[in-house]
Parts: structure tokens; C-alpha cells; sequence
């Protein structure tokens, strides 16, 4: 078994690719495209809990992507309270095999990952399901995926007015500074979610609430306007779904995952279930199932995070890193 080696992407490896909003959003479509395609084999995501006074627990993804020949897992921490460690709320390392054989192919440090094919997932949502002209922007929490929902959304929209919120200030106003600075435009924070959200074009809810709690009224959603709320707990009321024309997932498989999730809720109530749903984004990317219809449809993307995008986007960043001589090669056996 001599001879077996696997390339290592550290955290600077990944900085220094430098992936462009275009190739974020690529990647990503390509795998949506596999799924669609029904070119994929999806595991939906596990928990584990260590622990609950340590108030995080961990995610586990698994995928397969026919077209890019890897299979994957994703280990991603997801800790509420590190930002008082001054680490990020979510670190990961993403494991990519030979789908054959089962041999290591990579190791990536995954927390960039994460954060951006998150963001380049709702910003995909909004190509297919969102209004074409959409002016204004309204997106709840900080944290880093919250940074390339943003940032990709404008990279296709180039919104007039963005509002950002999250509960404390010490984020949100950095948070706002950061964004103001690199997307070239003014970018407002907010006090509270109502002056956030309200008759916004696209309404993001990305929060990091302790326990469900119903913060996210339906009246501030307008006639058209597309939403995505992928908080780890609900903060939506029972009826909020009432108002939707459309409810597309990322996975059906996810639907019946854990018990954690922006629309858990409404599927335990009964409001939601794989038969109201209209459809998988995946299904929407490949024609199968039809998008937005109309520019008064009220559309809400659910997603709670595909391990393909995970895979795709690691892909992608691997062969990038080839072209530019970055990473490691690691001795396997």
C-alpha cells in the first residue's frame, strides 16, 4: 500500500486562491446541476451533541458527486458562544475520497467553504426563484455566512439599499463597515429586525438564537418578495407559510433530518410536508420543476446546507490550488 499520498488545503491555502464571486457561484450551480440530474447520492446531515452546556453541537454532511468523481464528508462545529473565545462560530474540515475505491483524495479546512458556498446556495435561490429587479435587501445576522449571502446576492442584484441586523451591536456595526467597504456602497444597521426587513425585496433570516422564538412577522413580507430563512432555530410563526405561493427546499431528504431548522416547526405541525413543497432547487437549475412564474409570486427558499456544494466547491478550489502550486501532499501509506 506504499505510495498513497492526499493533498492538504489549509486555512491560507484557501485565502490565498482568492476564489472570485463568478467561481463561488459556478461550483456551486455545478453541483445543484448534478443534483437535478440525479448524478448525486445525498445523506442528510447528522448531530452530534457533546455536550449541552457547551451550547454547539456538530453537523456531519455526506455526498456523492458523479460528475466531479468524489465522494465526501464534511465535519462542521457549530458553536454559538466562541465568539467569546474570539473563535468563529463555525469551523470545518471537508474529507474528499475516490468514490471507487475509497482512498483519501484531500483534506480542506472547510470554514471558508462553508461560509461561501452558504451564501452562494441563497444567492443561486434568488437567480431562480427571486424577482428580477430586486432594489432593496434586508438580512438578518452577522455571522460568516451571512457575509457571502450578502456579498454574492449583490454580486447579481446591485442593490440600491442594504440593511443588515443582528443582536448585538458589536457585530452588527463591523459587520455593516465591512460590507459598506468591499461591495463600494453604503450599507445600513439596523436596531431591529422590523427596520431590516420590512417591505424589503429579499429578506434573509441567518440569526443565531439560543432557542426557537417567533421574531419574523409575515406582514413584513410584500406581495413578491423571496425569502430565505435557514436560522438553526425557527423564528418563524406557524402561520408565516400561509402567505407563500411557492416553498422550495434544498433536499427533501433534509426535510425529515434532526429536529433543528427555520421550517421544523411548520413539518411537525403538519403546514409543511414533501408533498406541499414545490420542489428542490436542484430541480429548479435543471428545468424539471419551474422557478418563479410571475413577479407577484411570494417565494421562500428553505436550505439547511448541501453536502454537495460542500464537494463541488472543494473541487474547484482543489484544482485551482493545483493550477497555482498551493497546498501540501501528505503521505497516506
Amino acid at each position: 500500500m506504499a505510495g498513497i499520498n492526499f493533498t492538504y488545503l489549509n486555512g491560507p491555502d484557501i485565502e490565498k486562491l482568492a476564489m472570485t464571486d463568478a467561481e463561488i457561484l459556478a461550483a456551486v450551480e455545478a453541483g445543484l446541476i448534478a443534483q437535478g440530474k440525479g448524478e448525486c447520492v445525498i445523506e442528510p446531515r447528522m448531530h452530534l451533541t457533546p455536550d449541552p452546556a457547551f451550547n454547539g453541537h456538530f453537523n456531519v454532511l455526506r455526498g456523492y458527486v458523479a460528475p466531479l468523481n468524489y465522494a465526501g464528508v464534511k465535519i462542521v462545529g457549530d458553536y454559538v458562544d466562541n465568539y467569546k473565545r474570539g473563535l468563529p462560530s463555525e469551523m470545518a474540515l471537508l474529507n474528499l475520497f475516490d468514490p471507487e475505491t475509497g482512498m483519501p483524495k484531500a483534506i480542506l479546512d472547510a470554514t471558508a467553504i462553508t461560509e461561501m458556498r452558504t451564501g452562494a446556495l441563497t444567492a443561486l435561490g434568488a437567480k431562480y426563484l427571486g424577482p428580477k429587479t430586486a432594489k432593496r435587501l434586508g438580512h438578518i445576522g452577522a455571522r460568516g455566512t451571512a457575509y457571502w449571502n450578502v456579498r454574492l446576492l449583490d454580486s447579481i442584484y446591485d442593490f440600491e439599499d442594504i440593511r443588515v441586523h443582528s443582536r448585538r451591536k458589536e457585530s452588527r456595526d463591523p459587520f455593516a463597515e465591512k460590507l459598506s467597504a468591499d461591495l463600494g456602497k453604503p450599507v445600513t444597521a439596523t436596531e431591529d429586525w422590523e427596520s431590516c426587513l420590512d417591505q424589503a425585496d429579499i429578506l434573509v433570516e441567518a440569526s443565531r438564537l439560543p432557542e426557537p422564538k417567533p421574531l419574523f412577522r409575515r406582514d413584513w413580507v410584500k406581495k413578491g418578495a423571496f425569502v430565505v430563512p435557514y436560522g438553526t432555530m425557527s423564528t418563524l410563526p406557524l402561520d408565516f407559510t400561509d402567505i407563500m405561493d411557492k416553498i422550495v427546499v434544498d433536499d427533501r431528504g433534509q426535510m425529515r433530518a434532526g429536529h433543528l431548522g427555520a421550517l421544523r416547526p411548520h413539518i411537525d405541525a403538519g403546514k409543511v410536508s414533501e408533498t406541499s413543497i414545490h420542489g428542490e432547487l436542484g430541480e429548479v437549475a435543471v428545468g424539471s420543476v419551474p422557478g418563479r412564474e410571475r413577479e407577484d409570486e411570494t417565494i421562500l427558499f428553505w436550505h439547511r446546507g448541501l453536502s454537495l456544494s460542500d464537494i463541488a466547491l472543494g473541487a474547484a478550489m482543489l484544482a485551482k490550488a493545483e493550477k497555482m502550486g498551493l497546498g501540501q501532499t501528505l503521505e497516506y501509506a
